[in-house]
């Protein structure tokens, strides 16, 4: 296991306790079953991309904030498969939910801010990963800590959070965004996402 993965999944485990009582962001009382639900759903298999033309225009975009990464934080593979898995991971769960279906650049927007596409991200609340997920959901769901860090299962519960709140805000983006960062009312966070989006990550 690289060393930086091992000091991370060590450091995850510190968390859980000492985060959990600043993570009343992700605390909604309905955004527990939709997680659960989540992570009973049907993973996202290696496969054809259904909008090829998305990928062709995300993939560099990906690539460059990844190199910025140090080499360990590429998930132990080079930059254009690290970029693929990513995106693979986006486009396939975006694609689970009405209310991100043809929105997947707006999670690459959160992942850019929340993260910087660094998976083993740790916030100074605790959330962790690139969609900064709080660590008291592996207790409550029966998964491991090390579940956080896994792309596939980050995304899938980060993209479940944020289509929960977009839904429940009816799209409003800037409410929905700032449920997702936990400072509903404040202009700081979605603006921040919204401008990544526009400058970054739109068509």
């Amino acid at each position: 296991m690289p060393r930086l993965l091992l000091q991370a999944v060590t450091a995850l485990a510190g968390l859980v306790l000492a985060a959990a009582a600043a993570a009343d962001s992700q605390r909604d009382p309905g955004l527990r079953e939709v997680i659960a639900a989540a992570i009973r759903a049907t993973p996202c298999y290696e496969g054809k991309y259904d909008d090829v033309v998305w990928f062709a225009l995300m993939r560099p975009r990906v690539e460059a904030r990844l190199r910025r990464l140090p080499q360990d934080l590429r998930l132990g593979e080079d930059t254009a498969a690290a970029a693929e898995r990513i995106l693979h991971a986006v486009h396939c769960e975006s694609s689970k939910h009405a209310m991100l279906r043809d929105r997947p650049h707006l999670v690459l927007a959160v992942i850019d801010v929340e993260s910087a596409f660094d998976p083993f991200a740790v916030s100074s609340a605790g959330a962790v990963g690139l969609m900064q997920v709080m660590p008291f959901w592996p207790n409550q769901l029966g998964l491991s800590n090390r579940d956080l860090i896994d792309v596939e299962m980050n995304v899938r519960m980060g993209t479940s959070i944020l289509a929960y709140y977009l839904d429940r805000e009816r799209g409003d983006y800037r409410r929905a965004l700032g449920r997702y960062n936990g400072s509903l009312g404040k202009r700081q966070y979605p603006d921040l996402v919204l401008g990544r989006l526009n400058s970054r990550w739109s068509r």
